[in-house]
């Protein structure tokens, strides 16, 4: 038998109706998604460090579900999508007029996560200009909008990501040590998909389930071989590189194969 507790986490994750569901078979990951379950009941700030592809926002949205602001947004903000010159204004937002181009006024992400959870991909790559307008951010909990002259209070929980090693950052200069100690209350490591060889299968079958529906293509099965490579294979691009993977080989496979 199974130890009750862990089949229903697999249940629960197997069938969550939002599209959103996190498929784990792996012990370590079982065990990561109970401590984030957990953790998701504090209001501190979480850091989830792993590879790139791994799964951090999955784990983000997970968190997010699992607290008490689960019916508020979730807003992302990729800090390595936005040009850096943006960044300020795609945060915090601008007035009409704040600088050249500013045609209108423009709400920040940090106002539109109002309630709920705001979710930093990458927080290794903000530039040091504006870590210390996030750290007020933090401890204030309030903001200004660019070209904006009254504060505006904020109230979101903080969740941030990273593949970088940021005390790494910290002793080389580019990120603040207080913004550091600030982030880092609680951390969450996702460990790579190579050493999660009982997800690699249950991973992979749950996005040929997918593929094939959104391709209108019958459920098609791998074989043992086809498994045993992929348990050998190293996934530098984790989670990412193997739904890529299979997308591509649904979308060639001729027969059921």
């Amino acid at each position: 038998g199974m130890p009750e507790s862990s089949y229903r986490i697999k249940h629960v994750l197997d069938f969550m109706p939002d599209g959103n569901d996190i498929v784990a078979r792996d012990p370590r990951m079982i065990k990561l998604l109970k401590q984030s379950k957990n953790l998701a009941e504090s209001e501190a700030p979480i850091l989830i460090l792993g590879e790139t592809g791994v799964g951090k926002e999955v784990i983000a949205q997970w968190i997010h579900r699992n607290s008490f602001r689960c019916d508020k947004p979730f807003i992302v903000v990729d800090l390595t999508t936005i040009p850096e010159n943006l960044m300020e204004s795609e945060l915090f937002g601008h007035e009409k007029g704040a600088f050249t181009g500013a045609h209108s006024q423009k709400i920040g992400r940090v106002e539109l996560s109002e309630g709920g959870t705001l979710f930093f991909d990458e927080i290794g790559e903000i530039p040091i200009h504006l870590q210390s307008k996030l750290l007020r951010l933090l401890e204030k909990k309030s903001f200004m909008r660019v070209g904006g002259t009254k504060a505006k209070s904020a109230d979101f929980r903080l969740v941030a990501a990273t593949n970088r090693y940021l005390f790494d950052e910290v002793r080389a200069g580019r990120f603040r040590e207080d913004l550091y100690y600030r982030l880092n209350t609680l951390e969450l490591i996702v460990p790579p998909l190579r050493e999660r060889k009982a997800d690699i299968i249950a991973l992979a079958e749950h996005f040929i389930a997918q593929d094939t529906r959104k391709y209108h293509k019958k459920l098609m099965k791998l074989t043992e071989q086809q498994k045993s490579v992929m348990k050998s294979y190293g996934w530098p691009g984790n989670v990412r590189e193997l739904k890529n993977v299979i997308e591509r080989a649904v979308l060639v496979a001729e027969d059921d194969r």
